[in-house]
């Protein structure tokens, strides 16, 4: 019986924590604004001990920050971060593929994200016009989720997935709000392509070829972050979270 308690306490932290990002990352709170324990629980409809959780775990990952006189305020991000974060997942990732190269990855692990290459190409194979864009986002979350486990270092896993948990670094950090705009559509096609070449130089066990491709895999983010910071801010309104990102 006393599981049942422990898996509710951890769903309500798991809530917390998801509902405080969003209301983030969401456009909800402008950076260095202070985030008040008792509104986000009455907007949340959560308990106030699982929210101070979930602040204390933002902070930790950097998405917020301590104010001297006590609690949390929203961060604000120079570009620059948001690109190291970018790199430092390519980095990690690449550093996933090669050594799933080198040391030659589990035949069922290989053959499971195949198949995820394939199903992501029958999402565009209509081109990037018509594709499924939904479940592109949800294989591609998938995929690299696969990709990280794939040399089989679970002390690899874990750092790429802290990594990801930083702000903008995820995989999928722009992919939700891509979905009407031609240019970052184009990018998913190119970005299927090198998901097709990191598999094909892991199978042919080309250990630094698959490191260069992931790596090069992970600047798409960051060309897709540049395009709207430099070349057309009026999509600043399809990504809010943008708002936290200065010069």
């Amino acid at each position: 019986m006393a599981a049942r308690p422990a898996h509710r306490q951890q769903s309500r932290s798991l809530k917390a924590l998801m509902g405080v990002r969003d209301l983030i990352l969401g456009g909800h709170a402008r950076p260095g604004e202070r985030l008040s324990e008792v509104a986000i629980a009455d907007r949340l409809g959560i308990s106030r001990t699982p929210i101070r959780a979930a602040l204390a775990r933002l902070e930790q990952e950097g998405l917020l920050e301590l104010i001297p006189s006590g609690g949390f305020a929203v961060r604000s991000f120079a570009r620059d971060e948001v690109i190291d974060a970018i790199e430092l997942r390519g980095v990690l990732e690449g550093t996933a593929a090669r050594l799933a190269a080198e040391r030659g990855p589990h035949p069922a692990q290989l053959a499971e994200i195949k198949k995820l290459v394939q199903a992501l190409d029958e999402t565009i194979c209509d081109g990037p016009e018509a594709m499924d864009f939904e479940r592109y986002v949800e294989l591609n979350a998938t995929f690299h989720a696969a990709l990280a486990g794939l040399s089989g270092s679970e002390t690899i896993r874990r750092e790429i997935a802290r990594v990801t948990g930083l702000p903008f670094a995820s995989p999928s950090a722009f992919l939700d709000k891509q979905a009407d705009v031609p240019a970052f559509r184009q990018s998913l096609v190119i970005g299927q392509a090198q998901h097709r070449a990191i598999i094909n130089a892991i199978e042919m066990r080309e250990g630094g070829r698959a490191e260069a491709l992931a790596r090069e895999h992970a600047r798409l983010a960051r060309q897709n972050l540049e395009y709207v910071m430099a070349q057309d801010r009026s999509l600043l309104r399809s990504v809010p979270a943008l708002a936290l990102v200065g010069e």
